[in-house]
């Protein structure tokens, strides 16, 4: 093969392959700028392998994303120490198809990827590519360097501590539109009973501001703890300035983009369970907030 068919080859292959592997850097990382990063790392070890003993591009492709994304995800994890306030992942404006695909849209929930953080970069890596993309145990042997057998044993335990603290029950996306559409009229209307009436007794609101903008500093716990705090904060907005919200699909799941004068301000996404909300996660650092005016498009093949 000459030097421009390979490397036309090995084009064809990333780009054919390229919203997979964001997808599994942006799941493993919980950040699209971070996983851009691995993008272009990826590309430039793909464009040096010999094509010719590649048997399955796409594998070798996942394999290689992998690697580099847990060399981030360490490196980011020392990063998140110094964090001001409560981290959350960088929501992902999503296409309306990425609610109706089930396991897509739960392996990209801002609940389920909370969840991760509390894993360890390995489990991380195993659980993501297992559960989301049906990688199978050799090929993710392959990819963290461990045998099959390890990784069986890791993909097991990640399995049970994600079980354990995942989404009881899924919820369609119709329910869920329907839960947050009420929620948003109760906040347009500073309609303290009509959030009380939306939200589970036993709701958590976490905030992140990144120390740029204003967040909670802790989780909030309790329905009218969270209320107090929403209608209490949209109360603060000096009465010069017009706050719109706009419900949106965000990481798969219907969410609320806020607005300050038509300029973003922040992005609520919740967590439906029981036709009520359980989960608020109010993300409003700037650094955050540049893929929510335009749809990242994701896949799980």
């Amino acid at each position: 093969m000459t030097d421009d068919h390979a490397t036309d080859a090995a084009t064809d292959a990333f780009v054919a392959h390229r919203n997979l592997l964001f997808t599994v850097a942006y799941e493993m990382l919980g950040s699209a700028a971070d996983a851009e990063d691995v993008l272009q790392e990826t590309w430039l070890r793909w464009v040096g392998v010999d094509l010719d003993q590649v048997k399955d591009p796409r594998a070798y492709l996942v394999r290689i994303a992998t690697r580099q994304a847990l060399n981030r995800l360490r490196t980011m994890s020392r990063r998140k120490e110094s964090y001001v306030g409560p981290w959350l992942p960088e929501p992902l404006l999503t296409a309306p198809d990425v609610a109706e695909d089930a396991v897509l849209a739960e392996s990209m929930s801002m609940a389920l990827m909370l969840v991760l953080e509390t894993l360890s970069p390995t489990e991380r890596a195993v659980f993501v590519l297992r559960e989301a993309f049906d990688v199978s145990y050799e090929e993710i042997a392959a990819a963290v360097g461990k045998s099959p057998a390890a990784v069986r044993q890791i993909a097991y335990r990640a399995r049970r501590h994600v079980d354990a603290r995942r989404p009881r029950e899924a919820v369609s996306a119709s329910e869920s539109r329907a839960v947050v559409e009420s929620f948003r009229r109760a906040l347009d209307t500073g309609d303290l009973q009509g959030l009380l009436d939306v939200l589970a007794p036993e709701v958590v609101l976490i905030g992140d501001g990144g120390g740029v903008k204003q967040a909670a500093p802790r989780p909030i716990v309790g329905a009218s703890k969270v209320a107090r705090y929403i209608v209490g904060g949209s109360g603060k907005v000096k009465s010069t300035v017009t706050i719109t919200t706009e419900l949106t699909i965000v990481n798969g799941a219907p969410a609320l983009l806020l607005r300050l004068d038509g300029e973003i301000d922040g992005v609520m996404a919740a967590r439906v369970e029981g036709g009520r909300i359980t989960g608020l996660y109010y993300v409003r650092n700037p650094a955050k907030l540049t893929r929510v005016d335009s749809e990242t498009p994701l896949s799980l093949g």
